[in-house]
């Protein structure tokens, strides 16, 4: 029991208030009391870059970016358009592999799509036309010749995460309109409430929607690690080679999800040694 939940026990008046156990405190109608219950940290070290990090588990969490149909499935809007999905369905095999274990330590796994409006009210026209350049083309929003699912609309086919990719009952889901997942949404609130200061990224694509949010992550003080195995891109390889160039050099470290596997591993490990 946390002592927040103990303290409204032993006192009927005071009651937890707060959507998160990790950012909670007591309150009734004649006192308030702020002290937060204190996060007990797990470290966990691992290589990243020729260097070792250590990272706490209690403060992370996995943002996976745009796994969704309409990038990621060959009957998608991109495949559509003729881009070769092949590329960004390669982050689906290890991201089978980790998200589970991330979830048995208690990391919120939280899946960051492109979700529009059905008015498409969200969107500008300047960002229409990235997708739309001469407005004659299937774009967001627009429904697909064949199957009539619309691009990208939230709660379609079109948006939803890749069949392969098993979701959680315990994990978070935020809808984007831009290529940063904190751009007018709710990302940076649900964080913080999560008490979360380090983020693991995946998905795609990695030069686009995964490097503007993992930027902006770093901008607002998060510390900020790219899975580069779960994450790609369908743009020519030199973007990846200068997004994972960028990402080390200016935004954070670079590591990978056999790296995070491994380190889990050997947390177990010394973990199981020192026990009584």
């Amino acid at each position: 029991m946390s002592s927040a939940s103990h303290r409204a026990s032993e006192d009927g008046a005071l009651r937890p208030l707060g959507s998160s156990e990790r950012n909670r405190w007591c309150v009734s109608a004649a006192r308030a009391d702020l002290v937060r219950d204190p996060i007990p940290p797990k470290p966990v070290t691992l290589q990243a870059d020729g260097k070792l990090i250590t990272i706490d588990l209690a403060r992370t969490a996995m943002i996976v970016v745009d796994m969704q149909n309409d990038f990621c499935h060959p009957n998608g809007w991109l495949a559509h358009i003729g881009v070769d999905v092949a590329p960004a369905r390669r982050p689906i095999a290890p991201l089978r592999r980790l998200l589970p274990l991330l979830r048995k330590h208690d990391v919120p796994v939280i899946w960051v799509n492109w979700g529009n409006r059905p008015d498409r009210l969200n969107l500008s026209p300047a960002l229409l036309h990235v997708y739309n350049p001469d407005g004659r083309g299937v774009g967001l929003g627009d429904p697909l010749p064949g199957s009539g699912a619309k691009v990208l609309e939230r709660g379609s086919w079109s948006a939803a995460i890749v069949d392969e990719l098993e979701t959680d009952p315990s994990d978070i889901q935020v809808a984007k309109y831009r290529m940063s997942g904190f751009q007018d949404t709710e990302l940076d609130s649900i964080l913080r409430n999560l008490g979360v200061t380090t983020l693991m990224f995946a998905g795609v694509n990695a030069d686009q929607c995964v490097l503007c949010t993992l930027q902006d992550a770093n901008f607002r003080g998060y510390d900020c690690l790219l899975l580069e195995d779960c994450a790609a891109t369908t743009s020519p390889d030199y973007c990846l080679a200068a997004t994972l160039y960028n990402v080390r050099q200016c935004f954070g470290f670079v590591t990978s999800s056999q790296t995070i596997v491994a380190g889990l591993g050997e947390g177990e490990l010394q973990a199981t040694k020192i026990m009584p």
